[in-house]
C-alpha cells in the first residue's frame, strides 16, 4: 500500500529481543558463577562439569544474537530525533555483536578440544593460539564503544531516561574475548545495566499493540525444536 511504512524485524521480534537478550546473557553468566574468569579456569570448569559450561555458553551466545533486534528497536526510537547517533550506535553495537558470536564459536571449539585431546593438550593448544590474528579483532573497539554511542544517543533523544542511559553505557564494561568467564563485579554490573536499560522497553513494546495470531504463535514455537532437529540431522 502506497505510503505505508513497514519496520523490520517487527514489534514481536524486537520486543522479544529486548526482554530475552539481556536475560539470557545474565542467565549464562550466572550459570558459570564460581569458575575462574580466564581461559585455564574456564577449561578446568568444563572438565569438572561440562554440562553446566555448555549450558552457560549456549545461553550467553543466544543472548548475544537476540540483542540485534533489541538494539534495532532502540535505534529506531533514537533516530526519530537524532538519526546520526542512531546509525552510528546501531552499526557499532551490531559489529561488536558479530565479534562476540565469533568468540563464542572459538570458545565452543576449545571445549571440544578438551573432549578430543584431553585437558592438558587442549590448554596447550589454546595457549599457543590465543593471540592469533583474526579479522574480528578489528571490531573489538566496537564491542565496547558502540554501547557508549548508543547510550549517548538515547540520552540526547530522550528515548530512555537518564538512569537507564547510564545503565546502558555500563554494557561497555563487559569483557570480550574467547573463554571469558565474565563473573566479576564489573561484568555483572554491565549485564544488570543492560537488563535495566532494555527489558522494560521490551515489555512495553510487547504489550502495546494487537496480540499475534494463534497460528503464528504455534508455528513459531514449533519451529524452534524443528530447527534444532534439522540442524542435528544435517
Amino acid at each position: 500500500m502506497a505510503g505505508m511504512m513497514i519496520t523490520f524485524p517487527g514489534r514481536w521480534v524486537e520486543g522479544t529481543g529486548l526482554v530475552l537478550g539481556p536475560g539470557l546473557l545474565l542467565a549464562g553468566v550466572l550459570t558459570r558463577l564460581g569458575s575462574d574468569d580466564f581461559f585455564p579456569g574456564q577449561l578446568a570448569a568444563y572438565v569438572a562439569d561440562p554440562g553446566r559450561m555448555v549450558l552457560s555458553y549456549s545461553l550467553f551466545a543466544a543472548g548475544v544474537v537476540l540483542l540485534w533486534p533489541a538494539v534495532t528497536a532502540l535505534a529506531r526510537l533514537i533516530g526519530a530525533t537524532h538519526p546520526g547517533w542512531a546509525r552510528w550506535g546501531l552499526t557499532l553495537v551490531v559489529l561488536g555483536l558479530f565479534g562476540r558470536v565469533f568468540h563464542a564459536g572459538a570458545s565452543h571449539l576449545a571445549f571440544q578440544l578438551v573432549d578430543a585431546l584431553g585437558p592438558a593438550a587442549a590448554q596447550r593448544v589454546v595457549e599457543a593460539t590465543y593471540g592469533a590474528f583474526h579479522v574480528f579483532k578489528a571490531v573489538n573497539v566496537c564491542v565496547m564503544g558502540g554501547w557508549i554511542v548508543l547510550a549517548v544517543g538515547a540520552y540526547r533523544s530522550r528515548a530512555l531516561g537518564p538512569v537507564r542511559c547510564v545503565a546502558l553505557g555500563l554494557a561497555a564494561g563487559l569483557p570480550l574475548g574467547v573463554l571469558k568467564g565474565s563473573t566479576d563485579p564489573v561484568s555483572l554490573a554491565a549485564l544488570l545495566g543492560l537488563a535495566v536499560a532494555l527489558m522494560p522497553l521490551g515489555v512495553t513494546m510487547l504489550r502495546n499493540g494487537p496480540a499475534p495470531l494463534w497460528w503464528a504463535v504455534a508455528l513459531t514455537v514449533a519451529s524452534v525444536p524443528a530447527a534444532f532437529f534439522i540442524g542435528m540431522a544435517g
